[in-house]
């Protein structure tokens, strides 16, 4: 684990107002504690800050922290580093003062190397885990941690468990996702259905033979059923005739 060193000052005033004061002047307010001591109010130079930030070591690399140009130095890793929301600027800066020969627990990143031959293929790779929570000592802190993703394929997925570092104890969830490679999304189209007019069935045998007895009998009914239709209605115009004659024999005589 590389080691960077840092320039610091004892900051003898607190509050809001002072803060302000030290950022307007291109300082950071910050503090150090841990290791069973009181914490330190420090201040620091923004740039000497920025400076580690953007080498590339991480924010877990140790920095030995001279405070006030003492000669006994403080071995520390940055705990946290508070932004403002607005303009993304670093606020504050907090400090763990660490023991070289006490574990430590702390987050590393993961990063993903290769191109996974199901992403070739269409699929979609899926990076669900970005930080590993890890326990060990400060001297056997990695950077970071390298998933090697070139034999994935599609439905393929790396999980925690799968993943082994030496010196080095996982406490995140073993069964947690680390990398996979999902199918495509696939938008189904609307499927129209036409429907066939269906005929009656083929009927064969002995049933094709009721069938069609069951028709001719059917034809049969609906005649004579249109006979006594049509006997009632000449019954009827009769019976209308007859009621008639009367009238109609009276006129003729009346013409007579």
């Amino acid at each position: 684990m590389k080691e960077i060193k840092l320039e610091v000052k004892t900051r003898h005033e607190v509050g809001t107002s002072v803060a302000k004061r030290l950022r307007r002047n291109g300082k950071i307010p910050a503090v150090v504690y841990g290791a069973g001591e009181k914490p330190i109010p420090l201040e620091l130079d923004q740039k000497n800050l920025l400076s580690i930030l953007r080498s590339g070591l991480g924010e877990n690399v140790i920095i030995n922290l001279n405070i006030d140009d003492e000669k006994k130095e403080k071995k520390v890793l940055i705990k946290e580093i508070q932004h403002d929301p607005v303009w993304g600027g670093i606020l504050h800066v907090d400090f763990q003062h660490i023991s070289m020969k006490k574990k430590i627990k702390l987050s590393i990143p993961v990063h993903l190397v290769g191109t996974a031959i199901g992403v070739d293929e269409g699929g979609i790779l899926q990076h669900a885990t970005r930080e590993l929570e890890i326990e060990c000592l400060p001297t056997d802190i990695p950077e970071k941690v390298e998933v090697e993703v070139s034999e994935l394929n599609i439905g393929d997925a790396i999980h925690v468990r799968d993943l082994k570092l030496e010196k080095v104890v996982i406490l995140s969830d073993p069964d947690t996702s680390v990398v996979s490679v999902v199918p495509p999304t696939v938008f189904k189209e609307e499927v129209k259905v036409v429907e066939e007019e269906v005929g009656e069935p083929e009927v064969v045998g002995e049933e094709a033979e009721k069938v069609e007895e069951a028709k001719e009998e059917k034809e049969v009914k609906a005649e004579k059923k249109e006979e006594v239709k049509g006997e009632k209605k000449e019954a009827k115009a009769e019976k209308k005739e007859e009621k008639k004659a009367p009238f109609k024999e009276g006129k003729k005589e009346e013409k007579k």
